[in-house]
């Protein structure tokens, strides 16, 4: 341990001059955020040209009907506008709460709502949340109406949308109480953590979030999801017969099968699975089992189980940990620097000793463009994943032998374009906003390699 926190101490002699130089830190965090703004915008504007495409790529041609994909082309662009205009709208949101100080407003507003309950500025964590919640407001409450357009005239506009208004703010306020009912203890615990462990806080802290996400990984599916959506057992049938078995084969640990009600709130399908290792639940969208036949759900979730046989989420969370490392590693220079505070107009009182929350949340601010290029390494992480999971698929028939696991690939192929064409999915895709905006690999893209891996499989048969 103290090998680890004498390297950290190196870091931290580097970044030294956080808290003597007089830094337009505010300054710096408004050229970062409207870079990676405009630089997505500019992703869009490069996207845009390819939903005037008259016709769908060639290995999609004998899929696609002209219907079908003038539907999928419009509701590109109309997607496509919106996340221009909504982005745009966000990010100039975001820069007016931070030019007028609204981060150091939030936080007095917090200690006069404190002292209404007879606490002190004293008590740090007691503010911090209450400081959270104010700024979470102010923040949330502009961007109000562009959630409302994107489910009530985007979705709504093309079929997707099966939210009522009532269902709508039920399920905000659902998601409010159920942010503030774990997101208050989750940063109780994380405050504490500082002020327990001082300066050597980064593997504790790293302690702690790991077993927060783990505990999230139960808690998700198990506790809040009901809240939203009615799980049911799958009923029983050819499905259900097909999905044991393929778990039998791979001794997949599965404990229930599940069908949920996705259609209550939209038409789009999905499908994955949860548990702990030595118990698994598959939860299936029901507009998923209406849209494809078994033989095609089976692929899918063949699919699925690739991402368990080759420990795909434990690999993301390995490199999850190692990314939150870093910023926590980087992190003890900016957490003691008034001059940091006061470069976003906080006082000098408060600046004098850094709130913890303060000094993380304006932290994470400055690593936005570095965030942004993460962001483009993980996409690149999860879509190996995916090749991976596809080619497991393709090759269970070979594994297995039995009748159900014919022709999988063929079946994954017909699914992903079936999902594909009832979702309106995009087909034409420009390489560079591909890469920074998707975690999963094109269809065409996708549909390529599977006739790659049958193309491998069958000279290796001759």
């Amino acid at each position: 341990m103290d090998i680890l926190h004498n390297q950290l101490a190196v870091v931290q002699r580097q970044l030294a001059f956080v808290a003597t130089d007089p830094i337009d830190w505010k300054f710096y965090v408004q050229v970062f955020s409207w870079s990676v703004c405009l630089f997505e915008s500019y992703l869009v504007v490069r996207q845009y040209p390819l939903y005037s495409k008259p016709a769908p790529p060639q290995v999609l041609s004998a899929h696609f009907d002209q219907e079908a994909f003038q539907k999928s082309q419009q509701y590109g662009k109309d997607k496509a506008k919106f996340a221009l205009i909504s982005g745009l709208y966000k990010q100039a949101v975001d820069s007016l709460i931070l030019h007028f100080g609204f981060y150091a407003w939030s936080w007095n507003v917090a200690g006069n709502i404190i002292t209404k309950f007879g606490y002190t500025s004293e008590y740090e964590i007691t503010q911090s949340i209450a400081f959270v919640v104010v700024l979470f407001l102010i923040s949330s409450l502009p961007t109000l109406p562009v959630s409302l357009y994107q489910t009530f005239v985007l979705e709504e506009k093309h079929g997707f949308n099966k939210t009522t208004p009532l269902l709508f703010f039920t399920d905000l306020i659902k998601g409010w109480a159920i942010g503030f009912a774990i997101g208050t203890p989750f940063l109780g615990g994380f405050l504490y953590v500082f002020k327990w462990a001082g300066d050597r806080f980064v593997p504790w802290l790293m302690a702690f979030l790991i077993t927060f996400q783990m505990t999230m990984v139960f808690l998700y599916p198990t506790v809040i999801q009901p809240l939203f959506n009615k799980l049911s057992p799958l009923p029983e049938g050819e499905l259900k017969s097909r999905i044991e078995s393929l778990a039998k084969e791979l001794q997949f640990p599965l404990k229930h099968l599940y069908e949920i009600d996705g259609s209550k709130r939209s038409s789009h399908s999905n499908a994955y699975f949860f548990g702990l290792p030595w118990s698994k639940h598959i939860v299936i969208f029901d507009t998923l089992i209406k849209q494809s036949n078994a033989g095609e759900v089976e692929a899918i979730l063949a699919h699925e189980l690739g991402h368990w046989y080759y420990m795909h989420p434990s690999k993301m969370l390995v490199v999850s940990q190692f990314h939150i490392f870093t910023i926590l590693a980087l992190f003890p220079a900016f957490m003691h620097a008034p001059l940091f505070l006061r470069a976003f107009d906080f006082s000098k009182e408060v600046a004098a000793q850094p709130p913890t929350i303060l000094a993380f949340l304006l932290f994470q601010m400055i690593l936005t463009p570095l965030e942004a290029v993460v962001g483009i390494g993980m996409n690149a992480v999860s879509r190996k994943f995916e090749y991976e999971a596809d080619r497991f698929a393709c090759e269970l028939q070979d594994k297995i032998k039995t009748e159900d696991a014919k022709d999988l690939s063929d079946r994954l192929g017909k699914a992903l374009i079936a999902i594909h064409v009832k979702n309106l999915s995009t087909v034409w895709v420009d390489w560079l906003y591909s890469a920074y905006h998707h975690s999963h690999p094109t269809l065409t893209e996708r549909l390529k390699a599977l006739e790659e891996y049958k193309s491998t499989a069958s000279k290796k048969e001759l």
